[in-house]
């Protein structure tokens, strides 16, 4: 991106420039929700489904842990790591990420599953069946 030159007392001001730095420097704020997987969460009866896009990493490059209620997907993705060559322009990615979700009471935390397939990462979080109040039967003593 091209950027104008500007005198110091130039009643313009060309704030371009300081975008760019601050783009740089703090990692583009507002780009945020491009640099974590996107997710959907579904729920069944049985379950809840949570599915995140998460293309050009694979099962090798992902992370998921429940500890006290909280499970955490992160993952780091290198395409092509620096082996002592000099780019002169580098496009290709270093990705990294960590994402965190609350659980709700009533899950099967112990019987937590997850796949991948086609760049999207499946965690099922099963529900314990729920406990029927149980019934008592008063028998009347003759």
């Amino acid at each position: 991106m091209a950027h104008d030159v500007t005198r110091y007392n130039d009643k313009r001001r060309d704030l371009s420039f300081f975008d760019d730095f601050f783009d740089t420097m703090l990692g583009a704020w507002d780009n945020y929700s491009s640099r974590v997987p996107a997710v959907d969460i579904e729920e069944t009866g049985e379950a809840f489904i949570i599915k995140a896009e998460m293309p050009g990493f694979d099962e090798k490059n992902v992370s998921i842990t429940v500890d006290k209620h909280v499970l955490r997907i992160s993952g780091s993705v290198d395409e092509e790591s620096a082996d002592g060559r000099k780019y002169l322009v580098k496009e290709r990615r270093h990705e990294a990420f960590d994402r965190s979700f609350s659980l709700p009471d009533g899950l099967d935390e112990s019987a937590i599953s997850a796949s991948f397939e086609n760049g999207i990462l499946t965690v099922t979080l099963p529900k314990k069946p729920e406990e029927q109040p149980k019934r008592i039967e008063v028998k009347i003593g003759r």
